[in-house]
Parts: structure tokens; C-alpha cells; sequence
């Protein structure tokens, strides 16, 4: 049973390791070499616990019926496996997570291309230093002046300021 839960439940530590930043390396080699030990722990566990020896209790207990009410009563123990209820859960978050990081590269993808344009924009204008304030004016619309709705300076709304 010990071998059979730990098989269900292998967890892939080097695609867990690519994803650990640097600053946590020493965290994250703590956590699996705890989960190494506790792992080594169940492996070396029996399948099924050792059965109870009543007839060397029924010897050792003086006190009569003790043992007889003891092992009734062990033998009525039922211990039920907790339920799984929240894997499901996990996996529509995943699916969930999955779709959003799609949507987010998409964008990226876009503002990439964006950004390029503007890059190559920029790098094919005419140099600053050589640059008139019409060719300024050109190249950044933002930094014309409207002197005719601001004829005072600083020839822009106050509030743009």
C-alpha cells in the first residue's frame, strides 16, 4: 500500500526545479530532501501494520476480560480514507491558470510587435542632435506647442502640466 501511494503521488522534481528561482534554491533543497526522508520513511514501512499477538496479552493482562473487550472493540474500528475533494478544484484552476497564461502571451506577442515598430521607429529617425524643432515636432506629436489655443507659455493647459 506504501509503495503504491507513494507511486501515485511522484512528483517530477526537475521540471520543479527549473521552475524555483535562485533566491529560493536553498528552500527548495530543503523541501526535497525532507520529502526524500519522509518518502524513504513510508518506503520502509511494511504494506500492512504487524497483527496484534491477543493471545500474549490474554496471558500477560491479569485483569480478565480487558483484552477480549480491547480487541472487539479494535476489531469494530473502521478508519475511512479521507475523501478527495480538492483535486477537482486544483484542476479547473489549472485549466483556468493554463488559458489565462495563453491569453497573456497572445497580448505580449502583440506588444512585442508593438514595441518593435517602435523600436525601428526610433532607431531610423534622424539623430536628435540634427533634429529641427519641425522634424521634432514630426517624429513626437506630443511635443508641439498650440499656440494658438495657449498663446502664453508655457502654451499648454495647466493641467497637462
Amino acid at each position: 500500500m506504501a509503495g503504491r501511494r507513494v507511486a501515485l503521488k511522484a512528483i517530477d522534481w526537475l521540471a520543479f526545479a527549473e521552475r524555483v528561482p535562485p533566491s529560493q534554491k536553498s528552500m527548495f533543497n530543503a523541501l526535497k530532501t525532507r520529502s526524500d526522508a519522509i518518502a524513504a520513511k513510508l518506503a520502509s514501512l511494511p504494506e500492512t501494520p504487524a497483527p496484534i499477538d491477543w493471545a500474549f496479552y490474554k496471558s500477560a493482562v491479569t485483569k480478565p476480560g480487558i483484552v477480549e473487550e480491547f480487541e472487539k472493540k479494535f476489531k469494530a474500528l473502521q478508519i475511512p480514507e479521507p475523501v478527495d475533494t480538492q483535486t477537482s478544484i486544483i484542476n479547473e484552476q489549472e485549466i483556468e491558470s493554463n488559458a489565462k497564461g495563453l491569453a497573456f502571451i497572445e497580448e505580449s506577442k502583440v506588444r512585442v510587435a508593438q514595441y518593435e515598430k517602435e523600436l525601428d521607429k526610433l532607431k531610423n529617425m534622424i539623430p536628435f542632435d540634427e533634429m529641427t524643432i519641425d522634424d521634432l515636432n514630426e517624429a513626437f506629436p506630443e511635443t508641439k506647442l498650440d499656440k494658438v489655443k495657449y498663446p502664453y507659455w508655457p502654451h499648454r493647459s495647466i493641467s497637462e502640466l
